[in-house]
């Protein structure tokens, strides 16, 4: 696979699907390998998908210090990655906790982005969160489902902190719109594809200044698509709609029947929404 040197040192890989323009995209997790991101649903016929490996995650090699994990640190593996490819400005597409690693990143970079596609995404760099409330707001709306009532307590205890391994595995449902052989086989890959480590350092303190980065992108010309699922509660949609409200050239779509996979729940309805935007 294709690799590049990010400017601390570390070998940083990446996956090239499809054919067409590039997109770069940054997978969430946080510190998931981007493999589960698969083809995003068919978005590959329409577009070159370039899969970043964050450092420390899939084929991407570990880094000597390990606070380079923290997302801020990691905006300039993705300006290396935007250098190695020879592009003037990119497409980002970032999913889940891979939102806030874009909006740094942007701020940062502000004239090197094109389009930003947030994808069920975080956005604590701008000072917005999602709180347990939103998270047992959304899973409310799954109380007809079959696996509700035993998933629901297990959930419960994900976002207080007292879950065990067996209650992260019965909470798994709500994070899919619909709970199916697809989802089930997506989320197989979770655990083994993620970097435990990485993860508990990469929104670790020191790694957001809100104000710092709504004040860089107040005057930001880049298109965005703030794509949030009806069944997700993280963001809500209202939440997504605010997140949007921050960007000067933001649109918010709200996926019927999706959660926080979007390109599992409705393939066709999320690459027709992304394709569409990106033109």
């Amino acid at each position: 696979m294709p690799a590049f040197t990010a400017p601390d040192g570390t070998r940083l890989a990446y996956h090239v699907v499809g054919d067409g323009e590039p997109l770069i995209c940054l997978p969430g997790g946080p510190m998931r390998a981007s493999a589960y991101l698969g083809d995003l649903g068919g978005l590959s016929k329409r577009r070159r998908l370039v899969l970043l490996d964050l450092r420390g995650t899939g084929d991407s090699d570990v880094p000597a210090d390990p606070s380079t994990y923290r997302c801020d640190r990691q905006a300039d593996d993705v300006e290396a990655l935007r250098v190695r490819l020879g592009l003037e400005r990119v497409d980002l597409l970032a999913h889940s906790a891979a939102g806030d690693l874009a909006l740094l990143y942007a701020a940062r970079y502000p004239r090197r982005v094109r389009t930003l596609t947030m994808v069920t995404a975080r956005a604590r760099a701008l000072g917005v969160d999602f709180t347990t409330e939103h998270r047992l707001e959304a899973a409310a709306l799954r109380v007809d489902e079959p696996w509700f009532p035993s998933a629901r307590e297990a959930y419960g205890r994900v976002w207080d902190g007292t879950a065990t391994d067996a209650d992260f595995d019965a909470a798994v449902p709500f994070f899919y719109g619909r709970w199916d052989a697809a989802a089930e086989a997506h989320a197989a890959g979770e655990v083994e594809q993620t970097n435990e480590r990485a993860a508990d350092l990469y929104a670790s303190a020191g790694a957001f200044a809100p104000a710092a980065a709504r004040a860089a992108l107040a005057g930001w010309d880049a298109r965005v698509l703030v794509l949030a699922g009806e069944r997700d509660g993280g963001p809500l949609p209202r939440v997504a709609a605010a997140v949007a409200e921050l960007l000067p050239h933001a649109e918010l779509v709200v996926q019927e029947g999706a959660g926080h996979f979007p390109w599992v729940d409705d393939p066709d309805r999320f690459t027709q929404t992304v394709a569409s935007f990106l033109g």
